[in-house]
């Protein structure tokens, strides 16, 4: 009975193994697509920055525009001034002249203030430049190392798989649709060990008598409380017994 115990360990440990790093590899294409989505950010940040930039740049040259304009009004109406000869319409034209220069010097602050705007993001977007090839290069190093720790996880996966197929030869056939059906019902422990009369999976005791028959390991037992397939681990033969699984 201790063979057959020992050979439903094992599998349990393969089994274990096995789904934990089927649970990695399912891991390493949505951290790849996280890596991805990172980067496209990064990027749509840095287009976004060089738009601003050339919108504030259109706004400023618009704005340069106007000045030109009102510098062109007011030239105009200087020149106006040497023809006019009442006094009234000459009020009139230097008051013309003053709204203009009002009007030139508000346009001034504005493309001033545009040109703070340019020069703050013209700083970011410098900023972005250096880091760039940095966070490119992190990028691929992340993505590179996803990409391997995936490609071995399958390798070891494989090779777990076809030393799976060769352990369950040695089982006996009824015996191994129990364990599954345990296995599949008990969140993934079928077999478990006992120690001080205490049930290691739902940590239930275990009673007098039948831990008194679990230590002659005369027959395959299961918990009365959660139905596993248990053993005594304090058993010399359980305790020296080594993981086949690295």
């Amino acid at each position: 009975m201790k063979d057959k115990l020992k050979l439903l360990i094992e599998l349990q440990e393969f089994d274990n193994r096995i789904e934990d790093l089927r649970k990695r590899e399912a891991q390493c294409p949505l951290k790849i697509e996280e890596l991805e989505h990172a980067w496209q950010a990064e990027q749509a940040k840095a287009k976004s920055v060089m738009e601003r930039l050339e919108n504030l740049n259109k706004e400023k040259r618009g704005i340069e525009r106007e000045i030109q304009d009102l510098e062109s009004r007011i030239e105009k109406s200087n020149n106006k001034l040497l023809n006019i000869k009442s006094n009234k319409e000459y009020s009139a034209a230097l008051k013309e002249i003053d709204d203009l220069k009002k009007a030139k010097f508000i346009t001034e602050d504005k493309v001033i203030q545009v040109m703070e705007q340019i020069e703050e993001v013209e700083k970011e977007a410098s900023e972005r430049k250096k880091k760039e090839p940095e966070l490119r290069a992190q990028y691929e190093k992340s993505k590179s190392q996803i990409s391997e720790e995936l490609s071995s996880l399958r390798k070891e996966l494989g090779s777990l798989d076809n030393k799976r197929k060769e352990l369950v030869q040695l089982i006996d056939q009824d015996l191994l649709r129990r364990y599954v059906m345990i296995r599949e019902r008990r969140n993934g422990i079928a077999i478990c060990p006992v120690i001080n009369g205490v049930c290691q999976a739902c940590h239930m005791g275990i009673p007098p008598q039948k831990f008194n028959e679990l230590i002659k390991s005369q027959d395959l037992m299961t918990c009365p409380n959660c139905s596993r397939i248990i053993y005594w681990a304090q058993e010399k033969d359980f305790q020296q017994r080594q993981s086949v699984v690295s």
